[in-house]
Protein backbone atom coordinates (compact mmCIF):
# COMPACT_ATOMS: atom_id res chain seq x y z
CA UNK A 1 0.00 0.00 0.00
CA UNK A 2 1.48 3.66 -0.93
CA UNK A 3 1.89 6.18 1.50
CA UNK A 4 -0.61 8.31 0.49
CA UNK A 5 -3.36 5.69 0.57
CA UNK A 6 -1.51 4.42 4.07
CA UNK A 7 -2.38 7.49 5.85
CA UNK A 8 -5.65 8.05 3.90
CA UNK A 9 -7.39 5.11 5.11
CA UNK A 10 -6.22 5.04 8.45
CA UNK A 11 -7.84 9.07 8.53
CA UNK A 12 -10.97 7.82 7.02
CA UNK A 13 -11.21 4.92 9.78
CA UNK A 14 -11.85 7.49 11.94
CA UNK A 15 -13.09 10.17 10.72
CA UNK A 16 -15.91 8.48 8.45
CA UNK A 17 -19.57 9.81 9.11
CA UNK A 18 -21.65 7.05 9.63
CA UNK A 19 -24.49 6.93 6.15
CA UNK A 20 -27.20 5.07 5.79
CA UNK A 21 -25.51 3.33 2.80
CA UNK A 22 -22.29 2.92 4.38
CA UNK A 23 -23.84 0.79 7.34
CA UNK A 24 -25.90 -1.87 5.35
CA UNK A 25 -23.79 -1.90 2.07
CA UNK A 26 -25.27 -3.86 -1.00
CA UNK A 27 -24.92 -3.13 -4.76
CA UNK A 28 -28.64 -2.08 -4.89
CA UNK A 29 -28.03 1.05 -2.10
CA UNK A 30 -24.31 1.57 -3.27
CA UNK A 31 -25.69 2.22 -7.23
CA UNK A 32 -28.63 4.30 -5.48
CA UNK A 33 -27.17 6.80 -3.86
CA UNK A 34 -24.31 7.13 -6.32
CA UNK A 35 -27.47 8.71 -8.10
CA UNK A 36 -28.79 10.64 -5.57
CA UNK A 37 -24.76 12.30 -4.99
CA UNK A 38 -24.87 13.34 -7.91
CA UNK A 39 -24.57 17.17 -7.98
CA UNK A 40 -26.27 16.37 -4.73
CA UNK A 41 -24.98 17.52 -0.75
CA UNK A 42 -24.97 14.61 1.43
CA UNK A 43 -27.20 16.20 4.14
CA UNK A 44 -29.82 16.63 1.09
CA UNK A 45 -29.75 12.75 0.24
CA UNK A 46 -29.95 11.07 3.37
CA UNK A 47 -33.69 11.46 4.07
CA UNK A 48 -34.55 10.84 0.31
CA UNK A 49 -31.94 7.90 0.72
CA UNK A 50 -33.97 6.57 3.49
CA UNK A 51 -37.93 6.82 1.93
CA UNK A 52 -36.89 5.71 -1.41
CA UNK A 53 -35.03 2.58 -0.79
CA UNK A 54 -37.98 1.82 2.04
CA UNK A 55 -40.63 2.40 -0.48
CA UNK A 56 -38.57 0.54 -2.83
CA UNK A 57 -35.83 -1.86 -1.10
CA UNK A 58 -34.39 -3.75 -4.03
CA UNK A 59 -33.91 -3.57 -8.01
CA UNK A 60 -37.25 -6.12 -8.19
CA UNK A 61 -39.39 -3.63 -6.66
CA UNK A 62 -38.32 -0.67 -8.40
CA UNK A 63 -38.39 -2.62 -11.99
CA UNK A 64 -42.02 -3.18 -10.91
CA UNK A 65 -43.01 0.95 -10.03
CA UNK A 66 -44.68 3.12 -12.82
CA UNK A 67 -42.27 5.80 -13.14
CA UNK A 68 -44.95 8.07 -11.80
CA UNK A 69 -44.57 6.41 -8.44
CA UNK A 70 -40.60 6.54 -8.91
CA UNK A 71 -40.92 10.33 -9.70
CA UNK A 72 -43.56 11.06 -6.50
CA UNK A 73 -40.47 9.10 -4.50
CA UNK A 74 -37.90 11.85 -5.82
CA UNK A 75 -39.71 14.75 -5.47
CA UNK A 76 -37.95 17.59 -4.49
CA UNK A 77 -34.49 16.07 -5.04
CA UNK A 78 -34.01 17.71 -8.00
CA UNK A 79 -32.53 16.69 -11.57
CA UNK A 80 -35.28 14.30 -12.45
CA UNK A 81 -33.30 12.60 -15.23
CA UNK A 82 -31.39 10.82 -12.74
CA UNK A 83 -34.71 9.07 -11.32
CA UNK A 84 -35.95 8.24 -15.01
CA UNK A 85 -32.46 6.92 -15.52
CA UNK A 86 -32.99 4.58 -12.33
CA UNK A 87 -35.79 3.33 -13.12
CA UNK A 88 -34.80 2.58 -16.71
CA UNK A 89 -32.13 0.94 -15.59
CA UNK A 90 -34.14 -1.24 -12.96
CA UNK A 91 -36.41 -2.92 -15.23
CA UNK A 92 -33.27 -3.49 -17.52
CA UNK A 93 -31.13 -5.08 -15.11
CA UNK A 94 -34.51 -7.86 -14.45
CA UNK A 95 -34.79 -8.29 -17.55
CA UNK A 96 -31.28 -9.03 -18.46
CA UNK A 97 -29.33 -9.56 -15.55
CA UNK A 98 -31.36 -11.76 -13.02
CA UNK A 99 -32.42 -8.38 -11.23
CA UNK A 100 -28.82 -8.36 -10.23
CA UNK A 101 -26.35 -5.45 -11.07
CA UNK A 102 -23.27 -6.59 -12.82
CA UNK A 103 -19.78 -7.19 -10.90
CA UNK A 104 -18.14 -5.61 -13.92
CA UNK A 105 -16.73 -2.48 -15.05
CA UNK A 106 -17.50 -2.49 -18.77
CA UNK A 107 -20.93 -3.47 -18.30
CA UNK A 108 -21.84 -1.14 -15.43
CA UNK A 109 -20.99 2.04 -17.32
CA UNK A 110 -22.70 0.65 -20.78
CA UNK A 111 -26.25 0.97 -18.33
CA UNK A 112 -28.85 4.33 -18.25
CA UNK A 113 -27.28 7.05 -16.28
CA UNK A 114 -24.23 5.36 -15.06
CA UNK A 115 -21.12 6.92 -16.74
CA UNK A 116 -17.10 6.34 -16.06
CA UNK A 117 -17.28 8.07 -12.12
CA UNK A 118 -20.64 6.07 -10.94
CA UNK A 119 -19.15 2.61 -12.33
CA UNK A 120 -16.00 2.75 -11.00
CA UNK A 121 -17.39 3.56 -7.30
CA UNK A 122 -20.10 1.21 -7.59
CA UNK A 123 -17.56 -1.31 -9.25
CA UNK A 124 -14.86 -0.83 -5.94
CA UNK A 125 -17.24 0.21 -3.42
CA UNK A 126 -19.74 -2.70 -3.67
CA UNK A 127 -17.93 -5.36 -5.58
CA UNK A 128 -14.18 -4.45 -4.57
CA UNK A 129 -13.10 -4.02 -8.12
CA UNK A 130 -10.04 -1.87 -7.86
CA UNK A 131 -11.51 0.97 -10.18
CA UNK A 132 -10.65 4.49 -9.57
CA UNK A 133 -13.57 7.21 -9.23
CA UNK A 134 -13.33 10.99 -9.87
CA UNK A 135 -16.19 13.25 -8.56
CA UNK A 136 -16.11 17.07 -7.79
CA UNK A 137 -14.23 16.03 -4.50
CA UNK A 138 -11.83 14.25 -5.43
CA UNK A 139 -10.77 16.20 -8.21
CA UNK A 140 -10.57 18.46 -5.74
CA UNK A 141 -8.26 16.41 -3.46
CA UNK A 142 -6.53 15.28 -6.32
CA UNK A 143 -5.66 19.00 -7.72
CA UNK A 144 -4.17 20.44 -5.00
CA UNK A 145 -1.88 17.09 -4.23
CA UNK A 146 -0.55 17.15 -7.63
CA UNK A 147 -0.44 21.22 -7.74
CA UNK A 148 -2.23 20.39 -11.12
CA UNK A 149 -2.39 23.81 -13.35
CA UNK A 150 -4.80 22.12 -16.13
CA UNK A 151 -8.30 23.46 -15.41
CA UNK A 152 -10.03 20.73 -14.32
CA UNK A 153 -12.82 18.88 -17.08
CA UNK A 154 -10.11 19.75 -19.76
CA UNK A 155 -8.96 16.86 -21.56
CA UNK A 156 -5.17 17.02 -19.93
CA UNK A 157 -6.65 17.51 -16.58
CA UNK A 158 -9.36 14.89 -17.19
CA UNK A 159 -6.32 12.40 -18.07
CA UNK A 160 -3.97 13.26 -15.28
CA UNK A 161 -6.70 13.01 -12.63
CA UNK A 162 -7.83 9.88 -13.67
CA UNK A 163 -4.14 8.49 -13.98
CA UNK A 164 -3.88 10.16 -10.58
CA UNK A 165 -6.59 8.16 -9.19
CA UNK A 166 -5.68 4.92 -10.42
CA UNK A 167 -2.11 5.15 -9.73
CA UNK A 168 -2.94 5.78 -6.02
CA UNK A 169 -5.68 3.84 -5.57
CA UNK A 170 -5.02 0.85 -2.79
CA UNK A 171 -5.66 -3.04 -4.04
CA UNK A 172 -6.42 -3.78 -0.36
CA UNK A 173 -9.36 -1.76 0.46
CA UNK A 174 -10.68 0.04 -2.86
CA UNK A 175 -13.96 0.79 -1.98
CA UNK A 176 -12.68 2.72 1.15
CA UNK A 177 -9.85 4.37 -0.59
CA UNK A 178 -12.22 5.73 -2.63
CA UNK A 179 -14.70 7.00 0.39
CA UNK A 180 -11.69 8.43 1.75
CA UNK A 181 -10.99 10.46 -0.77
CA UNK A 182 -14.41 11.73 -1.40
CA UNK A 183 -14.66 12.21 2.50
CA UNK A 184 -11.53 14.11 2.36
CA UNK A 185 -12.81 16.75 0.12
CA UNK A 186 -16.09 17.31 1.77
CA UNK A 187 -15.12 17.59 5.48
CA UNK A 188 -11.31 18.95 5.02
CA UNK A 189 -9.81 20.22 1.61
CA UNK A 190 -13.29 21.92 1.38
CA UNK A 191 -13.22 24.55 -2.24
CA UNK A 192 -12.90 27.40 0.23
CA UNK A 193 -10.99 27.67 3.40
CA UNK A 194 -9.33 23.92 2.71
CA UNK A 195 -8.12 23.09 6.59
CA UNK A 196 -4.83 21.94 5.79
CA UNK A 197 -3.63 21.38 9.17
CA UNK A 198 -6.05 18.30 9.68
CA UNK A 199 -5.33 16.96 6.72
CA UNK A 200 -3.72 13.25 6.45
CA UNK A 201 -1.93 14.20 2.77
CA UNK A 202 -0.59 17.37 4.06
CA UNK A 203 2.74 16.44 3.46
CA UNK A 204 2.43 14.30 0.42
CA UNK A 205 0.95 17.63 -0.64
CA UNK A 206 2.21 20.40 -3.20
CA UNK A 207 -0.39 22.47 -3.28
CA UNK A 208 0.28 22.67 0.69
CA UNK A 209 4.23 22.83 0.38
CA UNK A 210 3.95 25.71 -1.75
CA UNK A 211 1.10 27.93 -0.46
CA UNK A 212 -1.02 27.29 -3.47
CA UNK A 213 -4.07 25.78 -2.09
CA UNK A 214 -6.48 28.22 -2.25
CA UNK A 215 -6.35 28.96 -5.74
CA UNK A 216 -6.40 25.13 -6.48
CA UNK A 217 -8.38 23.45 -8.24
CA UNK A 218 -8.45 25.99 -11.75
CA UNK A 219 -11.68 26.30 -13.25
CA UNK A 220 -12.57 27.15 -16.80
CA UNK A 221 -14.11 30.37 -17.31
CA UNK A 222 -18.11 29.42 -16.80
CA UNK A 223 -20.42 31.21 -19.89
CA UNK A 224 -23.17 33.78 -18.53
CA UNK A 225 -26.33 32.04 -16.79
CA UNK A 226 -29.29 33.31 -18.90
CA UNK A 227 -32.66 34.40 -17.13
CA UNK A 228 -36.01 33.82 -18.64
CA UNK A 229 -39.48 35.16 -17.43
CA UNK A 230 -41.79 32.22 -17.65
CA UNK A 231 -46.11 32.18 -17.05
CA UNK A 232 -47.96 29.38 -15.88
CA UNK A 233 -51.91 28.91 -15.86
CA UNK A 234 -53.82 28.09 -13.57
CA UNK A 235 -57.24 27.19 -15.32
CA UNK A 236 -60.03 26.29 -12.93
CA UNK A 237 -63.19 24.78 -13.78
CA UNK A 238 -65.40 24.71 -11.01
CA UNK A 239 -63.62 23.01 -8.07
CA UNK A 240 -61.17 21.15 -10.55
CA UNK A 241 -57.91 22.45 -12.39
CA UNK A 242 -56.07 21.58 -15.02
CA UNK A 243 -52.63 19.98 -14.81
CA UNK A 244 -50.30 18.83 -17.37
CA UNK A 245 -47.62 16.02 -18.18
CA UNK A 246 -44.38 17.32 -19.22
CA UNK A 247 -42.83 15.31 -22.41
CA UNK A 248 -40.44 12.78 -20.70
CA UNK A 249 -37.50 13.22 -23.15
CA UNK A 250 -36.82 17.17 -21.77
CA UNK A 251 -36.51 19.00 -18.68
CA UNK A 252 -38.31 17.80 -15.71
CA UNK A 253 -39.80 15.11 -17.85
CA UNK A 254 -43.18 12.97 -16.91
CA UNK A 255 -43.33 15.65 -14.57
CA UNK A 256 -46.60 17.46 -14.01
CA UNK A 257 -47.40 21.46 -13.89
CA UNK A 258 -49.70 23.74 -14.45
CA UNK A 259 -49.20 24.68 -18.06
CA UNK A 260 -47.40 27.75 -20.03
CA UNK A 261 -43.77 29.03 -21.01
CA UNK A 262 -41.57 31.01 -21.90
CA UNK A 263 -42.16 35.07 -22.78
CA UNK A 264 -41.18 35.65 -26.58
CA UNK A 265 -39.77 38.76 -27.65
CA UNK A 266 -42.98 38.97 -29.70
CA UNK A 267 -45.10 38.37 -26.90
CA UNK A 268 -46.66 42.37 -25.81
CA UNK A 269 -47.43 41.35 -22.23
CA UNK A 270 -47.59 37.87 -19.48
CA UNK A 271 -50.95 37.58 -20.25
CA UNK A 272 -50.30 37.90 -24.25
CA UNK A 273 -47.92 35.01 -23.50
CA UNK A 274 -50.15 33.11 -21.62
CA UNK A 275 -52.94 33.06 -23.74
CA UNK A 276 -50.52 31.97 -26.75
CA UNK A 277 -48.76 29.52 -24.77
CA UNK A 278 -52.34 27.61 -23.91
CA UNK A 279 -53.27 27.94 -27.03
CA UNK A 280 -49.95 26.22 -28.90
CA UNK A 281 -50.34 23.64 -25.64
CA UNK A 282 -53.89 22.85 -25.26
CA UNK A 283 -55.80 23.97 -28.79
CA UNK A 284 -57.91 26.45 -26.30
CA UNK A 285 -58.49 29.88 -25.92
CA UNK A 286 -58.55 31.34 -22.07
CA UNK A 287 -58.89 34.28 -20.14
CA UNK A 288 -56.29 35.61 -18.16
CA UNK A 289 -57.28 36.74 -14.62
CA UNK A 290 -55.62 37.65 -11.15
CA UNK A 291 -51.60 37.41 -10.61
CA UNK A 292 -50.93 34.11 -8.16
CA UNK A 293 -47.51 34.87 -7.10
CA UNK A 294 -44.20 35.31 -9.03
CA UNK A 295 -41.76 32.39 -7.89
CA UNK A 296 -37.90 31.98 -8.41
CA UNK A 297 -36.06 29.09 -9.46
CA UNK A 298 -32.40 28.19 -10.53
CA UNK A 299 -31.87 25.10 -12.45
CA UNK A 300 -28.20 23.80 -13.73
CA UNK A 301 -27.67 25.89 -17.15
CA UNK A 302 -29.85 28.78 -16.67
CA UNK A 303 -32.83 30.93 -14.22
CA UNK A 304 -36.52 31.52 -14.67
CA UNK A 305 -39.24 34.24 -13.01
CA UNK A 306 -42.07 32.49 -13.16
CA UNK A 307 -45.54 34.41 -13.28
CA UNK A 308 -48.61 32.22 -12.11
CA UNK A 309 -52.24 33.45 -13.05
CA UNK A 310 -56.18 32.65 -12.15
CA UNK A 311 -57.15 31.39 -15.75
CA UNK A 312 -60.18 30.23 -16.69
CA UNK A 313 -61.49 28.40 -20.28
CA UNK A 314 -63.09 30.81 -22.61
CA UNK A 315 -67.19 29.65 -23.19
CA UNK A 316 -66.84 27.02 -25.67
CA UNK A 317 -63.61 25.99 -25.18
CA UNK A 318 -62.73 22.22 -23.70
CA UNK A 319 -59.36 21.02 -22.69
CA UNK A 320 -60.20 16.93 -22.75
CA UNK A 321 -58.50 14.56 -20.79
CA UNK A 322 -56.33 12.09 -22.06
CA UNK A 323 -52.87 10.53 -20.49
CA UNK A 324 -51.15 13.98 -20.12
CA UNK A 325 -53.69 16.34 -19.46
CA UNK A 326 -55.62 16.02 -16.59
CA UNK A 327 -58.89 18.18 -14.63
CA UNK A 328 -58.20 17.30 -10.36
CA UNK A 329 -58.87 18.68 -7.28
CA UNK A 330 -56.70 20.63 -4.99
CA UNK A 331 -56.35 18.14 -2.88
CA UNK A 332 -55.96 15.35 -5.52
CA UNK A 333 -52.32 17.47 -6.39
CA UNK A 334 -49.93 15.60 -3.72
CA UNK A 335 -50.76 12.33 -6.16
CA UNK A 336 -48.93 13.79 -8.91
CA UNK A 337 -45.17 14.35 -9.23
CA UNK A 338 -44.17 18.39 -9.92
CA UNK A 339 -41.38 20.23 -10.02
CA UNK A 340 -40.54 22.58 -6.95
CA UNK A 341 -41.97 25.46 -8.56
CA UNK A 342 -45.45 23.90 -9.56
CA UNK A 343 -45.67 22.01 -5.96
CA UNK A 344 -45.55 25.76 -4.48
CA UNK A 345 -47.88 27.00 -6.58
CA UNK A 346 -49.90 23.81 -5.98
CA UNK A 347 -49.75 24.22 -1.89
CA UNK A 348 -51.19 27.61 -2.27
CA UNK A 349 -54.19 26.11 -4.00
CA UNK A 350 -54.28 23.44 -1.24
CA UNK A 351 -54.34 26.44 1.55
Amino acid sequence: MSEIAAHLLAWYDQNARQLPWRSDISPYRTWVSEIMLQQTQVETVIPYFERFTRRFPDLASLAQASQAEVLQAWEGLGYYSRARNLHKCAQLLCAQYDCQLPADLDALQKLPGIGRYTAGAIASIAFGIPAPALDANIRRVLSRLLELRDPVGSPAGEKILWDAAGHFLSRERQGDHNQALMELGALVCKPKAPECPRCPLQSECLAYAHGSQSELPVRKPKPAVPHYTVTAAVIQRGDQVLIAQRPQGGLLGGLWEFPGGKLENTDPDLPACLRREIREELGAEISVGEALGMYKHAYTHFRITLHAFACALLPGQNAPESQTVRWVRPEELPAFAMGKVDRLIARRLQA
